[in-house]
């Protein structure tokens, strides 16, 4: 009976816990303590080398795309845009980063003109094919090139989801692309605040 009654005991205190106004509330899936997107090394559109440890102390929204994509991408960014403007001066602590998957095409100058063309801030992300692939491996992204009607023309078929990091560099949410416009933002929020 003792074994019961702690166990009771034990099951009460972790949902007063998950309970308390300390603990933040997500929209998007929370996945604080994943394995995986602890690394990335890639360079910026501006030519600098990057990691994760150069965004510490802003919350950092990665997606993995590319300029030629007929929809989720582009539709992705201008979403991303959006949360960016309803976060008002808090937007300044968020940094928006768009990882091409499609190294080939996606120059510096082709990233430059395009990824900041949704907002500014933003920041593209590339690296040769190994880079690219160890990125892709590491955040357990699935992409994949396909021909097209001409040798230029192909399309490349990638996971649509966000990653949301903290200010910290721990890998905190994945948010679905169709869930960006109606949850990023709030979850945005709740991380900024969030007291660690």
């Amino acid at each position: 009976m003792t074994t019961i009654w702690r166990s009771s005991v034990l099951l009460v205190a972790l949902l007063v816990a998950a309970c308390s106004p300390d603990a933040p509330k997500f929209r998007g899936t929370d996945i604080t303590g994943a394995d995986f997107g602890k690394e990335l090394a890639l360079t910026g559109h501006d030519g600098k080398p990057r990691t994760l440890a150069d965004f510490r102390g802003k919350v950092v929204v990665l997606f993995f795309g590319y300029t030629h994509c007929p929809d989720v991408c582009p539709t992705t960014l201008v979403e991303m845009a959006e949360v960016m403007k309803k976060l008002g001066k808090d937007a300044a602590r968020v940094q928006v980063l768009f990882v091409t998957v499609d190294p080939e095409r996606d120059t510096p100058e082709v990233l430059g003109q395009y990824v900041p063309a949704f907002d500014p801030r933003f920041l593209g992300l590339y690296g040769d094919l190994a880079a690219t692939q160890r990125a892709a491996k590491e955040f357990k992204i699935f992409y994949e090139k396909r021909a097209g009607s001409a040798p230029g023309a192909y399309t490349v078929d990638h996971s649509g989801q966000s990653y949301v990091i903290d200010p910290q560099g721990q890998l905190r949410l994945f948010v679905r692309y169709d869930r960006i416009a109606q949850d990023l933002a709030d979850d945005l929020r709740a991380l900024l605040a969030e007291k660690r």
